[in-house]
């Protein structure tokens, strides 16, 4: 079994790594809290968002790897600064937020564990993340964050050992339910940004073309020579990516709603709290409590260790893109200072956001909403982008893809709205 694992990740490529980031400590801590919230309300969002979530995640590394070029880098060569740098702005907002809000999180996690203060614990995640992603080789550093995914493992396992109405679970899958008040549409918007999130999209179609490099399919002035059996095998490392960060969604609902919503916990305050969903895994043993917690602590700690980089790296190929400097996880840093600089300082930034007093469970689920509405305007472009035929030339975006891509405009674009308008209306 463990060699079937072991060669399932060596052939997995960026879709599985960005499957598995998206369920990075914003995701979790959303995911619980809707759960925790509003029972099974929106479980039905994980199966309902996945051919959305395909179909973008599709189409951002379909951009990077027929282009041999990130999302950045196609949209200046081809549209106007107008649409670049705010682009550009959002992404490096959102990204830096994000990175605050996941570096509080892990070490609010350690915290359950370890006797440190929590400035101190994340002052040494931010370091670690900072020297794993400069000095390991990305060959390296692609299998570390691969094997991260592993942590989400406790929840399809929590779910098998509670019992479940399962009745009740299929119903609230692919029944939508919807209810028009804030508390309501803030958390489903938070859902939707940590799933659709703005940083998968850069992240994905930079990683593509980080592959091609590595395998010499880009040549100096030349597209990538794509092959109908490589853009088969993008695909379906897309869906399997896509598929599993979705099933852990579910199961993190799932959990959220039977072990906490149903005990009367509808709101995570603190890493204990959100903790405590995993307690019926181990509650076999004379400390399930504590076992419980080291094994949330040890899931947020290695989704963070893996969700950080994405998130500045991510936003580090956007800005290097648009002020022309040499980027690249594959390059040295000796070769790309500027890449590097961006990125120790997002993440500088993002620690920052964690000595001014803002709760770190709180800072996750604002997080995903500021996600949820940013990735609106950022999804039209993809959008554009993806169905050029002047960019894309025949791997130009099909009709099933450009409708789905487009509806994911549509979703999300409505859902910020509503958002916005019981905001101000007060419901």
């Amino acid at each position: 079994m463990f060699k079937g694992v072991k060669n399932f990740f060596r052939k997995a490529g960026p879709g599985v790594v960005t499957g598995a980031a998206d369920d990075d400590p914003s995701g979790i801590a959303t995911y619980s809290q809707t759960g925790a919230q509003f029972g099974y309300a929106q479980l039905w969002t994980a199966a309902a968002l996945l051919p959305f979530m395909v179909a973008i995640q599709e189409a951002c590394a379909r951009i990077g790897a027929v282009t041999g070029k990130g999302i950045a880098a196609v949209v200046k060569e081809n549209y106007s600064k107008k649409i670049l740098y705010p682009m550009v702005l959002l992404i490096v907002l959102a990204n830096t937020i994000n990175i605050g809000a996941d570096l509080g999180a892990m070490g609010a996690a350690a915290q359950l564990i370890i006797p440190i203060p929590f400035g101190v614990l994340v002052l040494f995640f931010t370091a670690l993340v900072l020297i794993l992603e400069i000095f390991v080789s990305y060959r390296s550093y692609a299998k570390i964050l691969k094997w991260f995914a592993l942590s989400l493992l406790a929840y399809p396992l929590t779910v098998l050992l509670v019992a479940q109405p399962w009745k009740e679970l299929l119903h609230a899958t692919f029944v939508p339910h919807v209810e028009l008040n804030f508390a309501f549409l803030f958390i489903i918007t938070g859902v939707f940004g940590t799933t659709v999130s703005p940083y998968m999209f850069f992240w994905q179609a930079s990683e593509e073309v980080e592959e091609e490099k590595e395998r010499h399919m880009i040549k100096e002035g030349q597209r990538p020579h794509i092959t109908k059996r490589f853009m088969r095998a993008l695909r379906l490392d897309n869906f399997f990516g896509m598929l599993s960060s979705e099933i852990a969604t579910w199961c993190i609902i799932v959990v959220g709603a039977t072990v906490l919503h149903a005990n009367g916990i509808t709101d995570i305050r603190t890493a204990a709290d959100a903790a405590r969903a995993i307690e019926p895994l181990v509650q076999t043993f004379p400390n399930a409590g504590m076992l419980a917690k080291i094994i949330f602590s040890t899931g947020i700690i290695g989704l963070g260790l893996l969700g950080v980089p994405v998130l500045s790296a991510s936003a580090s190929y956007a800005l290097s893109e648009t002020l022309n400097l040499r980027e690249g996880l594959n390059l040295k840093l000796k070769k790309a200072h500027g890449f590097y600089g961006i990125i120790t300082i997002a993440t500088i930034v993002g620690l920052a956001i964690n000595f001014i007093g803002i709760d770190p469970m709180k800072a996750l689920v604002f997080t995903a909403v500021f996600n949820g509405v940013a990735a609106v305007p950022l999804i039209f472009v993809i959008a554009l982008v993806a169905r050029n035929e002047k960019i894309m030339g025949e791997h130009k975006s099909g009709i099933l893809s450009n409708t789905f891509v487009w509806a994911t405009f549509v979703l999300m674009g409505l859902s910020a709205i509503l958002l916005f308008v019981t905001l101000g209306k007060g419901i």
